[in-house]
């Protein structure tokens, strides 16, 4: 077995530096075209143990430079000591590792012939994507795809295949660059020599790839444009109270924090929105139980005479049990509530915590508040006879709780998070690059208010209309279409991904069975 040595180990280093550069709020999307390739040279000739081993180095180097805010966010709101929350975010950083060290690993395995590698590099790197958006609750932030995010005619194809089809496009230029490497050092992989025609027939298979999704995009452009030019349009206002998170929950600040969101809402009013959206958890005490702020927020709304949806903690009484919801409310221009969602994918360890009869020493970052329930997924709002789809923070990062809200009728998303928890870090920025693809993949407009940014919105097809700064108080107005579409990505969702999984499971088993009847 071939020892890994220093040259290898700085390439893994490479890898994870130039893949954290891709990503808001560096922000250098283009080195995500070739940010695997000093990986790729590193596992060369490796068996399985050493290219595992590379890949978590890149890994490691790579999570930790990129989710460096976690432990802000541990040591500032879960009041965790320096000495826990480095730790927690390593060990996290080392889960999200193993998958990467799985895929370096694992091409070790595959014995193929360098043309047919360059397609499974890609196959099996999207495979791992698509498993960790999912295994324990699912962590699929900032997939290499979402680098991507400005690069509109690139990211069109997700309406098809979802952001893993713009993953494969990008692992697969790095394969081709891997494969030059390889040709032009004369060298080869894993006793395979590579030849120019196997050099030329994967770049070939990389420009041919790109040229296709490329027009696809420009033509996809064109079309929802027209799309959105005859269709129904709704406006909208966001607001960005900039609600200190210290601040938040503080009892005697509830009061003021309330009268800033009315505040700033009134001053929108001259603008005639058809709906004002207040961030997650805006009104920062539970809405319809506490009287006093909730006739204060519903005298505020009826006055202006227009919709609000409003983010606020809720419970409901069963048996002898309290469940805890983390909602959004749409309130109409009479005050009355006329539609509630409750958020479906919870935080792990910031709204439950799981396996808590085993780990009862855990507690959450969330505080005066029980551990939140789910509510039910593909849930939707009527507004004005039309149908909002709602995604409460986090929600966002999974494309099925969209689609699901789109399949169920939805003809506009709405995201309302609370980005405080992330100070002034990457984090804000990275969130929002996601919000792009469920816009195009769904084809719908999206809205989105944060609570200290960033608010703005999209359209159909990924454009940033308009976004705020982070940390500043403030508004914005626009009209939004209301569409009817359904895209393939929408009616089939990841059946892309899923096919790369299967060939990717396939390939290996059938290589690891011919190999040990070889030996």
């Amino acid at each position: 077995m071939q020892k890994i040595d220093k040259k290898k180990i700085i390439l893994a280093i490479i890898s994870g530096i130039l893949l954290t550069g891709s990503f808001p709020q560096t922000g250098l999307s283009w080195l995500a075209w070739f940010a695997l390739t000093p990986l790729l040279i590193a596992a060369k000739d490796l068996q399985f143990k050493d290219g595992f081993k590379i890949g978590l180095i890149t890994g490691l180097v790579h999570y930790i430079t990129l989710l460096y805010w976690l432990s802000y966010t541990m040591e500032t709101y879960g009041h965790l000591p320096v000495y826990l929350s480095i730790p927690i975010l390593f060990l996290f950083s080392f889960y999200l590792s193993l998958y990467i060290g799985l895929f370096s690993g694992a091409l070790t395995r595959i014995t193929v012939k360098p043309l047919m590698l360059s397609i499974m590099i890609p196959a099996l790197w999207v495979s791992l994507e698509y498993i960790r958006s999912f295994l324990f609750t699912g962590f699929p932030w900032e997939l290499i795809a979402y680098s991507q995010y400005k690069l509109l005619h690139i990211i069109q194809v997700s309406d098809i295949l979802g952001p893993y089809g713009v993953s494969f496009l990008l692992v697969l230029s790095n394969a081709a660059v891997f494969i030059g490497f390889l040709y032009l050092t004369k060298s080869g992989w894993q006793g395979k020599k590579v030849s120019g025609v196997h050099f030329a027939s994967s770049a070939l298979i990389f420009l041919f790839a790109l040229t296709i999704v490329w027009f696809y995009g420009k033509i996809r452009i064109e079309t929802t444009d027209k799309i959105v030019s005859a269709s129904h349009k709704t406006r909208v206002s966001v607001i960005q109270g900039n609600i200190e998170q210290s601040e938040k929950w503080d009892p005697a600040l509830q009061y003021s924090a309330t009268k800033k969101y009315l505040d700033l809402s009134g001053s929108v009013i001259a603008e005639k929105p058809d709906l004002v959206v207040w961030p997650e958890t805006a009104a920062p005490f539970y809405f319809l139980y506490d009287t006093a702020l909730t006739e204060k927020v519903q005298m505020g709304v009826a006055e202006t005479g227009v919709s609000f949806l409003i983010g606020s903690p809720s419970f409901i009484p069963v048996k002898d049990n309290i469940e805890y919801y983390n909602s959004a409310y749409l309130i109409g221009p009479d005050g009355k509530v006329s539609g509630k969602y409750d958020k479906v994918h919870l935080v792990p360890f910031g709204e439950y915590v799981p396996l808590k009869k085993w780990l009862p020493f855990l507690g959450k970052i969330v505080e005066n508040v029980g551990d939140f329930r789910p509510g039910k997924k593909g849930t939707t709002i009527s507004l004005n006879g039309h149908s909002l789809g709602v995604l409460i923070c986090y929600e966002l990062i999974f494309p099925y709780l969209s689609r699901a809200e789109v399949k169920n009728g939805a003809g506009l998303l709405v995201n309302i998070t609370n980005d405080a928890w992330y100070g002034k870090t990457s984090a804000p920025y990275q969130h929002f690059s996601m919000a792009v693809f469920r816009a195009v993949e769904n084809r719908r407009a999206l809205v989105r208010a944060a609570n200290t940014g960033i608010s703005g919105f999209i359209d159909p097809s990924g454009r940033i209309i308009a976004s705020t700064p982070i940390f500043e108080d403030a508004v914005m107005t626009r009209n939004v279409p209301i569409l009817k579409e359904i895209t393939l990505y929408t009616r089939f969702g990841d059946l892309f991904a899923f096919i790369c999984l299967a060939a990717a499971a396939l390939t290996l088993l059938i290589k690891t069975n011919f190999s040990k009847r070889r030996r």
